[in-house]
């Protein structure tokens, strides 16, 4: 029985250059550890040869299988409280969950928004490549379960987690209602990062208290793969974030003692620049959260790594393992550079000026 042709076994060095792609930096000092045989592979070792033989990677010209189902068709993602590291294969299927009515809101709401969005951005505009967004180019949602506890003290109400807006809000209603009144204050495509500006709900949001938010997929009833590769993936960033003198969560801070972004908006003060100034500060604080979730898309990309930072830039790496890490916290989460041969995807990557993804 004929074997398929493997990758190398051990660290490959790529050459030491920083690379201008897109207006924004891929790092190439990273050593990328192979120690898997998947058909995958050979993409990967193509995009390799490529980068040993040019000082400069043109993302364009990468095949569009390179990026999964999720980067090309999802954007925003809501992480909805659980305390739990396993699902039901579907988690927008479950009934009465969370999760199950914001997709029929999102559904029902989101009709016609898209079309009209598109239809008023005009064709003039550059698009980017294949995997790659801007925020304002869709607000698809990708609606997920996560690890983290709701601290709500009301026990039929979620505490959501919303990226790239890079928020937390509070006291939603595990009901159609309250799926409704989050999708209408907070999602809606016509809002910013703060959400709608009049407001009548109860819902109460915070700026995410975190340097940067990495998310692990451990869907064990969606693919095995993922809760096998999740919880070694958290101990081994851990481990190297720790080391750089980074403080780690594993599941969200309760934020309900500390002001809310509503009474900011209360307050009348300028609200879009107060909370851009607060995430701004996020970023030298050192402090990361580590969270569990629901399916992502792309089952052969485990183990799935998505990292979201303040500047509301996302990177969604793809086969990742132990000895990755390392790597994508130095390179990555500390110095804000992109690793080429592991990226699926990403959002608000398209920098143009910037030295790095940190840079606002």
């Amino acid at each position: 029985m004929s074997q398929s042709p493997m990758r190398s076994v051990g660290p490959v060095p790529i050459p030491a250059i920083k690379v201008d792609v897109l207006g924004f930096r891929f790092c190439s000092k990273s050593v990328l550890q192979i120690t898997t045989t998947t058909p995958g592979g050979y993409l990967l070792t193509r995009i390799q040869s490529c980068w040993a033989q040019s000082n400069r990677i043109d993302v364009r010209q990468v095949p569009s299988c390179c990026f999964s189902d999720f980067t090309r068709q999802r954007l925003s993602q809501v992480i909805i409280s659980t305390g739990k590291s396993d699902w039901p294969k579907e988690v927008t299927e479950a009934d009465g969950t969370l999760a199950a009515f914001l997709s029929s809101a999102n559904e029902r709401l989101q009709d016609g928004r898209t079309q009209t969005r598109n239809e008023n951005a005009g064709n003039s505009r550059q698009l980017p490549p294949a995997g790659l967004f801007t925020q304002n180019d869709t607000r698809r949602l990708s609606i997920q379960n996560g690890s983290h506890k709701s601290f709500s003290e009301d026990p039929s109400q979620e505490t959501v987690i919303v990226l790239p807006d890079f928020k937390v809000i509070a006291d939603v209603p595990r009901s159609p209602m309250g799926a409704e009144t989050l999708w209408t204050t907070a999602l809606d495509p016509s809002y910013g990062r703060l959400g709608a500006n009049s407001r009548s709900d109860s819902l109460r949001s915070w700026a995410l208290p975190y340097s940067c938010v990495i998310l692990l997929c451990s869907h064990k009833r969606r693919d095995k793969r993922c809760a096998v590769a999740a919880p070694v993936l958290e101990k081994t960033f851990i481990r190297y974030l720790e080391r750089e003198g980074w403080v780690v969560h594993t599941g969200l801070e309760d934020l309900s003692g500390n002001p809310t972004i509503e009474s900011s908006l209360i307050k009348g003060l300028e609200s879009e620049i107060a909370f851009e100034t607060q995430l701004k500060a996020l970023g030298g604080e050192h402090k990361a959260l580590i969270l569990y979730t629901s399916h992502v898309g792309g089952h052969k990309f485990a183990g799935n790594v998505i990292l979201h930072s303040p500047r509301g830039t996302s990177v969604w790496y793809g086969r990742i393992t132990p000895h990755d890490v390392e790597s994508i916290v130095k390179n990555t989460i500390i110095n804000g550079q992109v690793l080429p041969t592991i990226l699926r995807g990403g959002m608000n990557l398209a920098r143009p000026g910037c030295e790095t993804l940190h840079d606002w």
